[in-house]
């Protein structure tokens, strides 16, 4: 049974690449609870908003980052905000390149994934890291919820 947080988006989750399935990287659950933590720290209320997060690959994830942001290369996280009535937008998640970094930087693929999803989450509300100010206040947000999801800060040097 999914749990319904009361404060996050409706989610909407989609498997494009069943090797999210087959390695067991994360679930809906888990999902849910992140976001649940980012909209607290933020202090919104998302629940009448949906929110999609595909769970991609590099080939998918290669093809809209050229066709949308006109670079020819794959990525580990697309985020499309939408201006359709409740959508918030849709998070794409590359599987080859988010395990490929969870290994060379020792994280587990659950906390890497979850990590780039409330990246990805914060995007779609409009923040972003072109400027180092903006970079700033992006990283703290996401530092602070995933610290209160237990996982440790991914942009310390180990």
């Amino acid at each position: 049974m999914t749990l319904r947080w009361p404060i996050a988006p409706h989610l909407h989750l989609l498997i494009h690449d069943e090797r999210w399935l087959k390695e067991n990287i994360l679930n809906e659950d888990e999902v849910l609870r992140a976001l649940a933590k980012a909209t607290e720290i933020l202090s919104k209320d998302f629940s009448p908003h949906d929110i999609t997060i595909a769970l991609s690959n590099d080939a998918e994830v290669h093809s809209l980052n050229k066709a949308f942001r006109n670079k020819d290369t794959s990525t580990n996280v697309l985020s499309f905000p939408s201006d359709e009535g409740e959508s918030l937008g849709d998070i794409i998640l590359a599987f080859e390149t988010i395990i490929k970094e969870a290994e060379t930087t020792k994280i587990s693929p659950l906390h890497h994934t979850l990590h780039l999803i409330i990246h990805g989450f914060l995007h779609l509300l409009g923040y972003d890291h072109e400027k180092d100010d903006d970079a700033l206040q992006m990283e703290g947000l996401e530092v602070q919820i995933l610290e209160s999801l237990s996982i440790a800060n991914p942009y310390e040097e180990t």
